[in-house]
């Protein structure tokens, strides 16, 4: 159990504070990124869709060809455990990103000093950052496109969920040298809109919803969610090719994400959504459908860490 402040985390077969959870340098997740991860959150110290996150999870792996040597029912109970054993540090306001990370492990040379043999398993949880993003449902997200281009998918699958970041870490970078508060999201190599770190975009036109294909982006938790929310309740939802001539003639526009889960944008490259409404009302509408759907009115819970 979580003690005296610090969080309990499960690596390589044990529950452990965080300060014990020593990666070998030499592990090809540090070396090379060889690794995959995912991430989920909780709704009022609830874990939301451990298991489709788990699923995620593993197709990446098998991408990857890694075997993490260990059974997906397995990791959702070794989770469960984690969260069950950090939930005491939590405040009745706060909540945890849940994340299971596995890397390859390390490669034979590396073994004569680490006697590790098979994946690098590791199971953890962070508190969300209310306080830093709360201003994201008072103001809008302020999108910009980055030069940076998405990865090619022949090169290297968006689909699956690596550690291999370092795309669109540098568009992130870009972005926040041009706004240090704007969130980056990237085109593809062809100029269509793709994705940013961890999050989805959508635009609204007319009343229906449109978003890139999933050729270029990884898809979702949250997106999936959106899409089918909007389903139910009668909103068109078309999965296109998008340009920044639909993000700039947008009515409104909104991301997904797995702490946010949909947040409305304020502008795209300083160019504000048509109906100058933040957020507008497809994007209400969905929110109010989230958070009926996961039983959390997370739009107050970050409203209530803004400053002064």
């Amino acid at each position: 159990m979580a003690t005296a402040g610090q969080r309990i985390a499960y690596f390589n077969g044990r529950f452990v504070p965080e300060s014990q959870v020593l990666v070998p340098f030499r592990d090809r997740g540090f070396k090379y990124g060889d690794a995959v991860f995912d991430t989920t959150r909780t709704f009022g110290h609830r874990v939301f869709k451990l298991a489709e996150h788990v699923d995620r999870l593993y197709r990446s792996l098998h991408y990857l060809r890694i075997d993490p040597g260990i059974a997906p029912a397995e990791l959702v109970a070794i989770t469960e455990e984690v969260l069950r054993q950090n939930l005491v540090l939590l405040g009745p306001d706060e909540d945890y990103w849940v994340s299971q990370r596995i890397s390859r492990g390390l490669d034979a040379a590396a073994r004569e000093v680490w006697p590790q043999t098979g994946a690098t398993v590791i199971v953890e949880c962070l508190p969300l950052p209310l306080r830093d993003r709360a201003s994201l449902y008072r103001d809008g997200i302020r999108v910009v496109t980055p030069a940076v281009r998405r990865t090619a998918p022949e090169a290297m699958s968006p689909r699956a969920k690596t550690h291999n970041y370092l795309n669109v870490v540098l568009g992130d970078l870009e972005a926040k040298s041009r706004d240090p508060e704007a969130w980056a999201v990237l085109l593809d190599t062809n100029g269509h809109l793709a994705e940013g770190i961890g999050s989805n975009i959508f635009l609204v036109r007319d009343g229906m919803i449109r978003t890139p294909r999933e050729e270029f982006v990884l898809a979702g938790i949250s997106r999936a969610t959106v899409i089918g929310l909007a389903t139910e309740a009668g909103v068109s939802v078309l999965e296109q090719d998008l340009d920044l001539f639909d993000a700039y003639g947008a009515d409104e526009a909104f991301l997904t994400s797995t702490s946010l889960c949909i947040c409305p944008v304020q502008s795209v490259n300083g160019i504000a959504p048509r109906s100058g409404a933040v957020p507008g009302p497809v994007t209400r509408q969905l929110t109010d459908a989230y958070r009926r759907f996961v039983d959390y009115d997370f739009v107050a819970q970050y409203l209530k860490h803004l400053d002064g």
